[in-house]
């Protein structure tokens, strides 16, 4: 987006928006853009100092061994949460999952595992489902 500080013929000043420049070339060269005090489709722009983002540095870098161990963190209470609070089906997941979908079987949250094909049908056919991230290693054995 672009933003032009523009003036008409009887010296009313505005601002306005556009996609790119061209697009104002095109929508002025059209006469589609006026003035919005007196309607006036002699329209210029006006000289205006563009607006730059700086490039000055905020704070430090992010550690990326932070960040990593965060992460697994976060996976780690998922996966957790997960399985202390849904019903574990085991290899019958897709099958349970498009029972409680079409209504033949309890509204529950559950997890289990299923193939790739499985996983694929299911989405197909409307079914939710995602993955659960798998357990990440244990932090005291990581090298």
């Amino acid at each position: 987006m672009i933003r032009y500080a523009l003036r008409c013929d009887a010296d009313h000043g505005f601002e306005a928006w556009f996609g790119t420049s061209a697009d104002y070339d095109d929508q002025a060269a059209r006469g589609l853009v006026e003035c919005p005090v007196c309607g006036s489709r002699a329209i210029g722009k006006q000289i205006m100092a563009p607006a730059v983002a700086g490039t000055r540095k905020s704070g430090t870098a992010p550690d990326p061994a932070r960040l990593q161990g965060m992460m697994m963190q976060m996976a780690r209470e998922v996966r957790s949460h997960v399985e202390q609070n849904f019903d574990y089906v085991g290899d019958a997941f897709a099958r349970e999952a498009r029972d409680i979908h079409e209504g033949r079987s309890e509204k529950r949250e559950i997890y289990g595992e299923a193939t790739p094909a499985e996983v694929r049908k299911l989405k197909e056919d409307g079914v939710p489902c995602a993955p659960l991230p798998p357990p990440p290693p244990d932090p005291a054995k990581l090298n």
